[in-house]
């Protein structure tokens, strides 16, 4: 039966997965909810937004997607606290930065009250399907694509968005490997990679793989001109200690603009902990390692929120980073997770309740 909330159509689906999932065990992004949002632009402009049942896409062959790559994509999280609310974490940042990566791509950009509106009204009609496990959540994957047909190389006439949910526990266990990257680029001046385009992903996997065949989980991506400067590390942004002083590098044409990168330095600071953003060379870091300042390195993003990085490899030798009780990563962790949680207080306002 449809119903309407928040000026958005709903077509329920007629039945629920919800109780053939393992909420106890499960796996990041393999899981989908019972709804999804839909909303498609035609004829010069974005049609209303509808939640529908979680459902294949049906694309012509000849759909621009496929030929062109127009495509991007955000990645959220929905938690739910002991009162049952529901809440997120700078949603807006995340529409801002869903126009951002369009504009850049040639599509056309979507007003924030189909985004705000369909995200709350699917996380209201999908409530149940949000973990309340901790160090799991509700993934969100905001995500634009040309569905507009033509073999002709220009932008697409006709594109869709979606906005699809997978319950997931933790994204990575552990500490990881990573091997810092002498020859191949994220990205360019110029180039797309201050967007979330899904291109940018679909060229990092070949050289991560050949990472991994040399024993590492993660590539560091280094500037595509010199390779001197450490720039991300694998699909996060990447924070550096040495002694005292965390430092990560400046955004730029090459390097996304994370929300948990700029959560990370607002919190350090509000710690007290010494942040610089500044351009950091590969000489630097193994410089550090051999004289023992370098304290850690760790990745930062949605999915993982802070992953540790316990050593990393470069021209042929490895480096082991030292193991320590008290990390900035495991205190930033806590504290991020808390806020996104509803376990601590917000100073910030960044804690976001959907009602």
């Amino acid at each position: 039966m449809n119903s309407i909330i928040n000026n958005i159509e709903i077509i329920k689906a007629k039945i629920t997965k919800i109780n053939d999932v393992d909420f106890d065990n499960l796996k990041f992004g393999h899981v989908f909810s019972d709804h999804m949002l839909e909303c498609n632009f035609k004829n010069g402009e974005w049609q209303a937004p509808k939640v529908i049942p979680y459902q294949a896409i049906s694309l012509d062959p000849s759909a621009k997607i496929f030929h062109y790559g127009q495509s991007v994509f955000e990645g959220m999280k929905a938690y739910k606290d002991a009162n049952e609310d529901i809440w997120l974490f700078r949603p807006i940042e995340n529409f801002k930065r869903l126009n951002i990566s369009s504009k850049r791509l040639a599509i056309p950009e979507l007003p924030e009250s189909y985004f705000m509106d369909g995200l709350k009204t699917l996380l209201q009609v999908d409530n149940e399907w949000i973990p309340k496990k901790d160090g799991s959540s509700l993934y969100i994957r905001p995500f634009v694509f040309a569905s507009g047909n033509g073999f002709h190389a220009s932008p697409a006439d006709e594109y869709t968005f979606i906005i699809a949910c997978a319950p997931s526990g933790s994204y990575f266990s552990g500490k990881v490997r990573v091997l810092i990257e002498e020859k191949y680029s994220r990205s360019a001046n110029g180039g797309v990679g201050f967007a979330k385009a899904g291109g940018n992903y679909a060229g990092q996997f070949y050289p991560t793989q050949l990472a991994i065949e040399k024993g590492y989980q993660q590539v560091i991506w280094t500037d595509d001109n010199t390779h001197e400067y450490i720039e991300e590390a694998g699909a996060m942004n990447i924070f550096v200690r040495i002694n005292d002083t965390l430092i990560t590098g400046p955004t730029s044409d090459r390097i996304l603009d994370g929300i948990t990168r700029k959560s990370i330095i607002e919190l350090a600071e509000a710690k007290g902990i010494p942040v610089e953003v500044r351009k950091l060379s590969v000489h630097e870091v193994v410089a550090a390692a051999k004289d023992g300042s370098l304290k850690e390195m760790f990745g930062a993003g949605t999915a993982a929120v802070i992953s540790p990085i316990a050593g990393f490899g470069y021209k042929g030798e490895d480096f082991d980073l030292p193991e320590l009780e008290d990390t900035y990563a495991s205190s930033l962790k806590k504290r991020i997770t808390d806020i996104q949680t509803n376990k601590a207080e917000d100073p910030f306002g960044w804690r976001y309740k959907v009602e």
